[in-house]
């Protein structure tokens, strides 16, 4: 793990890419100059020239240009050293403007953050069965998600139905890119991130197919992931103003790494959805590094 000092070089970087674009724009949009009229007499100081005494001032509403949020994350995914033969795909969501921005594309393998899909259709079939979680059932939710036990999402995942369970929750949350894994293989799932970021607006919006209770469950579960695990999307929170769900998975036949992270995430006092999926990366800590470079990359578009 790096240090903060050099998060926040990184971070410089960046900004400093997105500033660039931010130049150009505003030089191909013009200045916008405001005539001041003078009041008892005093004169007025104007950018343009000062109207004769038989014309009126006006102000003519100017056209702002619109920003290309998928265009400026790019930019700054730019800045993002990616090895070779490594993928990435970003998804972000600003909460409070509620623009958001993609960079990347195709399907990857959920590994573990499909713990909280496979929560989120625990919830909705105890939902419209009209009853409350079991004790057994919230216990094996706690371990699944705070610890990321994966005997709990074994027997949970069962409980759901397995992958058709799972695919007829998805249906009904938006998800249109996620596959379900075949039998007992929960992990590799197939999803994107733009999928991930609907789960996510799923769990900390208010437009919801889950219950106000659900919602905060969940929640409550991804605020205490266990210490070892507090990486990806907490990297560059305001102290403890997160909530996620990671996954790492080694593939047996290549050796390389899926390094994926989810969840809410305030820097700056502004909130946001992030979705980082990888795959291909050659160790876990370079995989986590490169996650969490492009968790900047994604807030900083809005920064």
């Amino acid at each position: 793990m790096e240090s903060s000092r050099a998060r926040r070089g990184r971070r410089k970087l960046l900004y400093g890419a997105l500033a660039t674009v931010a130049v150009v724009g505003a030089t191909a949009a013009g200045t916008v100059y405001v005539q001041a009229r003078a009041h008892s007499g005093t004169s007025a100081v104007s950018s343009a020239a000062t109207p004769s005494a038989s014309e009126e001032a006006s102000v003519k509403p100017v056209a702002q240009p619109t920003v290309d949020f998928d265009e400026l994350l790019a930019t700054a995914m730019g800045a993002v050293d990616i090895p070779e033969g490594v993928q990435v795909s970003v998804a972000v969501l600003d909460m409070t403007s509620g623009e958001s921005a993609s960079y990347g594309n195709g399907a990857f393998d959920t590994a573990s953050i499909v713990k909280v899909d496979i929560l989120a259709a625990l919830l909705l079939q105890a939902q419209d069965a009209g009853r409350r979680l079991t004790a057994a059932e919230k216990s094996y939710a706690t371990a699944m998600i705070e610890n990321s036990d994966n005997a709990s999402a074994s027997e949970l995942w069962r409980a759901i139905g397995e992958a058709q369970g799972l695919d007829a929750a998805n249906e009904r949350l938006g998800l249109t890119g996620t596959e379900g894994g075949d039998g007992m293989l929960w992990g590799l799932t197939q999803t994107t991130a733009a999928d991930q970021l609907r789960l996510l607006q799923q769990v900390f919006g208010e437009d919801s197919e889950l219950s106000e209770a659900s919602r905060a469950y969940l929640r409550g579960l991804m605020g205490d992931i266990a210490v070892d695990q507090q990486w990806g999307v907490s990297a560059v929170a305001d102290g403890s103003a997160w909530a996620l769900k990671n996954g790492w998975l080694p593939r047996t036949a290549t050796g390389l790494w899926d390094i994926n992270s989810i969840g809410r995430v305030t820097v700056d006092g502004q909130t946001y959805l992030v979705a980082v999926l990888s795959d291909g990366n050659s160790t876990k800590p370079k995989g986590i590094s490169l996650v969490e470079t492009a968790v900047e990359a994604a807030v900083s578009v809005f920064g």
